[in-house]
């Protein structure tokens, strides 16, 4: 007894010693196959921050000309577009562009051009069909991505321009691509580049090399994860000011009601 109680011990207190030794360089090894995320000049950031409007157009041109093939945003609706700076007509317009299912008087199964109550279509009738495509796997929606991942917009913004020739030490399957940020499959990802330089072309004739598509499709994808951010911004900052406010009059009160007590 004595015996297995020392032995215990003995195995206790060397792994005490060793682990703190060993955990760092697992970290460290860890850090090193996985690169820190690259970091975007967000319009965005901090309270006072705001949406690039133009810039989040640009992003809702790139997932309806590329990254709609294969992912939907599933919680939006086309109305919501109305946020980005589009009029009714235009959201209309857009909406019009897409071929919803529906029924006619008569129960018939239609199509119909979307109307801006509609959501987003989905590229996929369902999971399997998008596995079929995609070579088993699953494209993940959008709609709420920038929440989903950590790193937020860093991650897309990283995941964008993160492709490159695998190194001589990692074999990629058939239908896998190395990138180097995308950590939760080991840099081997299902989804070919979707973005390149020139791959689109913008009205306004902004850039349109990797990093300006990578920033412009980040920032839209920022914006539909939580449209409503810079209506809660400026309600918060009110809401200080109100409170900044309110505390002063409060100890001006105090301080003239018991100013004749002290």
């Amino acid at each position: 007894m004595i015996r297995r109680f020392l032995l215990g011990a003995a195995i206790a207190v060397t792994a005490a010693v060793t682990l703190p030794l060993v955990a760092p360089v697992a970290h460290a090894q860890e850090a090193a196959a996985e690169p820190e995320l690259l970091k975007g000049d967000w319009s965005f950031s901090g309270i006072f921050g705001t949406i690039d409007k133009a810039s989040a157009q640009r992003g809702l041109q790139i997932y309806k000309e590329v990254c709609s093939n294969c992912h939907g945003l599933y919680e939006m609706s086309y109305r919501n577009i109305g946020g980005l700076g589009y009029s009714e007509a235009q959201v209309t317009n857009f909406a019009a562009a897409f071929q919803v299912a529906d029924t006619n008087d008569d129960g018939a199964a239609v199509q119909r051009p979307a109307k801006p109550s509609d959501r987003f279509i989905r590229p996929f009738p369902n999971e399997k069909a998008a596995r079929a495509a995609n070579n088993g796997a699953y494209p993940p929606d959008l709609a709420l991505i920038v929440k989903a991942r950590e790193g937020g917009v860093n991650y897309v913004y990283s995941l964008m321009q993160g492709y490159k020739e695998a190194p001589a030490d990692v074999k990629l399957a058939d239908g896998q691509y190395y990138n180097a940020y995308f950590a939760a499959g080991g840099q081997k990802i299902g989804m070919p580049q979707p973005l390149t330089d020139g791959a689109v072309t913008f009205a306004d004739g902004a850039p349109n090399d990797l990093k300006s598509e990578a920033h412009d499709i980040a920032t839209f994808l920022a914006w539909a994860a939580e449209p409503e951010q810079d209506a809660r911004k400026r309600l918060g900052v009110r809401v200080m000011l109100f409170l900044i406010v309110l505390t002063g009059a409060l100890y001006y009160a105090k301080r003239k009601i018991w100013a004749n007590i002290h």
